[in-house]
């Protein structure tokens, strides 16, 4: 199976909880993009324009959910990361199986994550 692993990936920490999770996936045998590694980076397409590279991002992003299997939701954090959510959104739209992956105790409204999740 293939698996989409979307989370918070903007520090160290959070990129290698990112790639842990893959790592874990991809030694029970299944193949996963991990936007750090398989994707388009931002902050390295320097001299391009911003319009461009983001719709880039947003095309590669959308291709390789499309392609999945399942999405992985990565919820750690005060609240999830936003381009999580929307990934996530995609993944519902395309039909695709999403899991949920929470192993931090914060939340936003007293011990509960936002009800739209």
């Amino acid at each position: 199976m293939k698996i989409y692993c979307a989370g918070p990936l903007f520090n160290p920490a959070e990129r290698a909880e990112m790639a842990a999770i893959a790592k874990a996936i991809e030694d029970d045998g299944h193949e996963t993009f991990l936007p750090q590694r398989d994707g388009l980076e931002l902050a390295k397409a320097e001299g391009v324009a911003p319009k461009l590279v983001s719709q880039a991002i947003f095309d590669l992003d959308s291709y390789h959910i499309r392609d999945s299997d399942i999405l992985l939701f990565n919820m750690n954090g005060r609240v999830p990361d936003d381009g999580a959510c929307v990934k996530a959104g995609m993944a519902y739209a395309f039909r695709k199986i999403i899991i949920l992956y929470k192993s931090d105790c914060r939340t936003l409204i007293n011990g509960q994550d936002t009800p739209l999740i």
